[in-house]
């Protein structure tokens, strides 16, 4: 999961400035007022909670996966060992969807806060706060979640967890799936277990095709949960599709479509290599240790 934040963080920053924010234009526009303004810094706003969190949110989802792979195996095989079909797969990639939105909705709300709440905005398109646009609002990711839940409640911490329901499950489907798809397809015959290469490939394609998926509503979340840094526009999921689209028509729901899947690709081959590595390490570990 470090992993992962790591290596798709900063494109995540411009994705996230392209899909709720104002005045950047094109992907090459919005990483040169990023770093002109920010300067490299900039791209990693919003990075230390994801990186503090997301060892939990990815053994819940990996964990959640696998384990449900494992009792359906047993229900209907007899033994959870059993190379899963299909619909098995399908099944444990859409609880582990469902399952993640509760810790990943808290974990989104504070990144995205921290990334947007330096992003210019127009005088004419917002109804100020106390804060002037541009200028800090949040002290770092504790200072942002206490702030949240101190003037919204939990249901603020919650913000936007409808849309991030709508996106992670279908999400976790296009991911788990092309990647035990892609992974057997390119691992050669006879091998007992995919090869590093082969996990890196087939991890960047699933990534790359999960988040070609998800985007329509991953711009609908960002919009939800960078609401309310400065201004309140949506009252809801369905209120800011409405608005989204009859301000800016359907091309809206397409926006950071092009970063999304480039940073899908470096971003999963890190997490199913970092996954796959550390798994084999410790069942290594286990049998040195337990002979």
């Amino acid at each position: 999961g470090i992993a992962s934040v790591v290596a798709g963080h900063p494109l995540d920053t411009v994705k996230t400035r392209l899909q709720a924010g104002q005045g950047y234009g094109n992907t090459l526009k919005c990483v040169l007022t990023v770093y002109r303004n920010e300067s490299v810094a900039g791209f990693f706003k919003g990075m230390s909670f994801p990186l503090a969190s997301i060892g939990i949110y990815s053994s819940v989802v990996f964990g959640v996966y696998n384990n449900t792979l494992r009792l359906l195996g047993q229900l209907r095989h007899g033994d959870p060992a059993a190379a899963p079909p299909l619909r098995d797969m399908t099944v444990a990639s859409l609880v582990a969807g469902f399952l993640s939105v509760g810790i990943g909705t808290p974990v989104e709300l504070v990144k995205i806060r921290l990334q947007m709440q330096t992003q210019p905005y127009t005088k004419e398109s917002v109804k100020l706060k106390s804060t002037v646009p541009g200028s800090p609002v949040y002290r770092g990711p504790i200072h942002c979640f206490r702030t949240i839940l101190q003037k919204e409640g939990i249901a603020g911490i919650y913000r936007g967890n409808v849309a991030m329901l709508l996106r992670d499950v279908p999400g976790y489907y296009a991911y788990f799936i092309p990647y035990a798809l892609f992974c057997d397809w390119i691992t050669p015959d006879g091998s007992i277990s995919p090869n590093p290469f082969s996990i890196w490939v087939a991890g960047g394609v699933a990534g790359a095709v999960s988040w070609a998926v998800c985007t329509p509503m991953d711009v609908v979340k960002s919009r939800l949960q960078a609401d309310g840094v400065y201004l309140n526009q949506y009252k809801g999921t369905l209120d800011c599709m409405l608005q989204s689209y009859q301000n800016e028509g359907v091309k809206v729901f397409f926006r950071g479509l092009l970063v999304n899947t480039v940073r899908g690709f470096p971003s999963s081959a890190a997490m199913f290599l970092g996954y796959e590595l550390s798994l084999k390490a410790m069942k290594r570990c286990q049998a040195e240790t337990n002979p």
